[in-house]
């Protein structure tokens, strides 16, 4: 996708979500895969599936893709100038001859909107997916509901089925999901989407012999705030200034010693 920022807004406005934005070079992408491979030899693949959390505090390979200048030009135009890293996660689901399916149970993401346990007002978030692998329907492709965004917060429950991957294990009910106005966001490895935190989106089982793997992060301007809230009990100890300035300073500013701020 090539527009500039006013075009990025407006699509962004009207639907919900921007999708296929190149963010790395050949190069790049190449150089994160491989660091992302030790990962998976330090770790093991049962663990990096879901559990690389806020890892950008420490690896600083990670921050420089969450600060990625082609990242930032789109999070701007769509949360504007100034912006704060709230959140990341690697999510990957990789084949069952990778990772062995428990109770033959194939992970899946269940139709949810992401702020609806996320502990802020203030402001929208914006979740980007930055994808380290070629993503389509086979792999378990990101599915997206066009305009879902205008419709506020939905209700969520328990998922019925198991082998949802969300921490609360949550889904919006059947019966609130158009699901029949679904689009897919196929992607090339080095590309990004980015769907607002009201958007409703899902993701089917990766029952292909190739991995699908992500960097998850998620953003806010400068004017959004924490809330305690007993139903959604969010920390945010990985918070940066990423791009602009803070005059609010809701949010501490935990950038690591290694992260230099040049957007």
């Amino acid at each position: 996708m090539k527009a500039d920022a006013s075009q990025m807004k407006a699509l962004y406005e009207a639907n919900g979500y921007l999708t296929a934005i190149h963010v790395l070079g050949e190069k790049e992408m190449e150089q994160a895969s491989k660091e992302y491979g030790k990962l998976e030899q330090t770790f093991g693949k049962e663990y990096t599936q879901y559990n690389l959390h806020n890892i950008h505090m420490e690896h600083e390979w990670v921050m420089n893709l969450a600060s990625h200048p082609n990242l930032l030009q789109a999070i701007t135009a769509v949360l504007g100038p100034n912006v704060i890293l709230l959140d990341s996660r690697f999510i990957c689901k990789y084949p069952s001859s990778d990772v062995p399916h428990k109770e033959n149970i194939a992970p899946y993401v269940a139709w949810h909107q992401d702020i609806k346990y996320w502990g802020f007002e203030g402001g929208p978030v914006a979740s980007v997916w930055l994808a380290f692998d070629d993503v389509d329907a086979e792999n378990g492709v990101l599915q997206i509901i066009p305009g879902s965004h205008k419709q506020g917060v939905l209700e969520h429950r328990i998922a019925e089925s198991p082998g949802n991957m969300l921490t609360a294990n949550q889904e919006i009910p059947k019966h609130l999901v158009n699901a029949e106005d679904a689009v897919e966001c196929p992607l090339k490895a080095g590309q990004m989407s980015v769907h607002d935190g009201l958007t409703v989106h899902a993701s089917e089982p990766n029952l292909s012999n190739r991995r699908r793997c992500g960097f998850v992060i998620r953003y806010v301007p400068t004017a959004a705030y924490p809330v305690e809230d007993p139903e959604r009990p969010r920390t945010f100890p990985a918070t940066v200034l990423v791009a602009g300035t803070d005059e609010f300073q809701n949010f501490q500013n935990n950038a690591p010693n290694f992260f230099t701020k040049t957007f």
